[in-house]
């Protein structure tokens, strides 16, 4: 498995991050990869329990990677997600938090 594109930090754009976040289904993968812990490898895709078919996972999953709010790492036959809390709380402090505090 090849290493996924991700935009640098200075190419994460507040117009893509909102789009993504706008929704529901990627705004509860991104809710449930902020209660990782920071020294974890992340959460594998197909971790969080969703509705949904394993493309749609990975169609919102590619949308939170390109958009800057999650790292996919390949390792084996898994993908590992993290969330960009570093990334987005430097270029948008605070919306991060005010996101994932608000009200489901």
């Amino acid at each position: 498995m090849t290493d996924l594109p991700h935009p640098t930090r200075d190419e994460i754009r507040i117009e893509a991050v909102l789009h993504a976040l706008a929704d529901p289904v990627r705004l509860q993968l991104v809710r449930a990869l902020a209660e990782v812990p920071d020294d974890a490898e992340g959460m594998a895709c197909g971790a969080v329990d969703l509705p949904i078919s394993k493309s749609t996972r990975t169609h919102h999953i590619r949308t939170l990677r390109e958009a800057g709010v999650v790292r996919v790492r390949p390792k084996g036959t898994i993908r590992f997600t993290t969330l960009r809390r570093d990334d987005l709380d430097a270029l948008y402090p605070g919306m991060l938090d005010g996101i994932l505090a608000a009200k489901h």
